[in-house]
């Protein structure tokens, strides 16, 4: 199946998407700060900025009709 295949992602589904790459990152990222393949403070900024986006879109969600 092709990506135009799949709709448009509501905002849950948004939601949804973004707490999954949150969790992947928490089992993901140790390693790679580990292995040298990131640096703890790029790990720390990006997780930070994910953990932002989802609470905006959390906001979102929660004031949708």
């Amino acid at each position: 199946m092709t990506v135009a295949a799949f709709p448009e992602p509501s905002l849950p589904a948004q939601l949804a998407e973004l707490k999954r790459e949150r969790q992947m990152r928490s089992r993901v990222y140790p390693h790679l700060v580990a292995t040298r393949k990131l640096t703890q403070h790029a790990a720390d900024y990006q997780n930070k900025a994910l953990d932002a986006a989802i609470r905006t879109i959390e906001r979102l969600v929660m004031d949708e009709p």
